[in-house]
């Protein structure tokens, strides 16, 4: 009997393949085909996992932020876009996915576990929870509300979002708010524990009652106070910096010019790097980035996103409002960079960071 079209090319690219075709016959061979390719492409999109911190948890360098997600200080989002994303990051090795309770108040957990409900094993899900909820019992209760928005019995990693008395909200005690999450843990609802937005002497005081195993701040080329202050804590302590911003809020892409203007409701507008007079050298610094990240044949934002995951024990956290931006974010993980590489960028770097006082707030608020 004649072999298919198919087999007919495998048989002329290797005689081999007739003979396997014979022996196992023509169902089994075709499932054999399709295993080996579907292996490959898992290979293709395959990202060496890290440890988070001291938990045990192992995450890809690549996270997907959900902020957008939540639609509140965003413009243009599309759910079902924002949905198709984060399964377009899953499937492009992306296991990490970070959101918080106060995106578009719950809507981005909800959108998040819709979109994951049914590979809820397979992915880490992290949350954090506001600054007017670190009384004991709003720790709890808000710990709870995130569990049913997010459509799961865990949450991976818990991160308490600011500081207690950030915004004007009451300053709880260190103390009260961890015992709060070491409850949690013991309860099973949480696996692990985590802060952002904590300087040095904050992150300090957490550590005194509970084991905490990442920070997550704003860090990128153009955004580097964290080294100067908590970075060193982390270090000395195993934790993991989780990197928000890391294409510096869209700058980092080349999209936006000198000039740009953000759409009414567009939180972007009031970040400071799009501001004179660090906006000029922000523009500056673009144009001498570009042309290293075209010699690699990779993206302005690949290359700041393999920036900040060629250094120890960091993560950068990448939103994407659509698949393709996903897709492009997760390709990043697999990017590496030369000593000279890193030089390079970290002299261009420099050129925006020596402008840059002494408030790590990003935004101006």
């Amino acid at each position: 009997m004649p072999l298919s079209g198919a087999c007919q090319i495998h048989q002329k690219e290797n005689p081999c393949n007739a003979i396997a075709y014979t022996i196992v016959g023509k169902n089994t061979y075709s499932s054999m085909i399709s295993y080996i390719v579907n292996l490959l492409k898992q290979k293709e999109h395959s990202v060496e996992m890290r440890s988070l911190g001291n938990s045990g948890i192992k995450i890809s360098p690549i996270l997907m932020g959900t902020w957008q997600a939540g639609k509140t200080m965003w413009t243009g989002i599309d759910d079902t876009e924002t949905q198709k994303a984060i399964r377009a990051a899953y499937d492009a090795g992306i296991n990490a996915f970070d959101t918080a309770e106060v995106y578009g108040n719950g809507h981005s957990e909800r959108i998040l576990g819709k979109a994951l409900v049914d590979v809820r094993d397979k992915v880490v899900i992290m949350t954090k929870v506001f600054s007017n909820h670190l009384k004991y019992n709003q720790v709890i209760k808000a710990c709870e509300r995130s569990l049913k928005n997010l459509q799961t019995e865990y949450i991976d990693l818990y991160q308490v979002h600011w500081p207690p008395g950030s915004f004007g909200h009451v300053a709880v005690p260190m103390q009260e708010i961890m015992e709060a999450f070491g409850e949690l843990v013991k309860q099973g609802k949480i696996r692990a524990i985590g802060v952002s937005n904590f300087n040095r002497q904050q992150l300090e005081a957490a550590a005194q009652f509970a084991t905490v195993v990442s920070l997550q701040s704003p860090y990128s080329l153009f955004w580097r106070h964290v080294e100067e202050d908590a970075a060193g804590f982390c270090r000395e302590n195993g934790l993991s910096l989780l990197a928000y911003s890391p294409m510096a809020q869209g700058l980092l892409t080349g999209k936006f010019g000198p000039n740009h203007r953000f759409e009414k409701g567009d939180h972007r507008s009031s970040n400071r790097l799009f501001h004179p007079p660090l906006s000029q050298h922000v523009q500056a610094a673009l144009s001498q980035l570009k042309p290293i990240a075209a010699a690699k044949g990779i993206s302005l934002g690949q290359l700041a996103l393999a920036w900040v995951i060629s250094h120890p024990d960091t993560f950068a956290i990448a939103g994407a409002r659509n698949p393709q931006q996903a897709i492009q974010n997760a390709a990043a993980a697999r990017m590496r960079l030369s000593a000279e590489e890193m030089q390079a960028l970290d002299q261009i770097s420099a050129s925006v960071t020596a402008h840059l006082d002494d408030n790590p707030v990003l935004w101006k608020w």
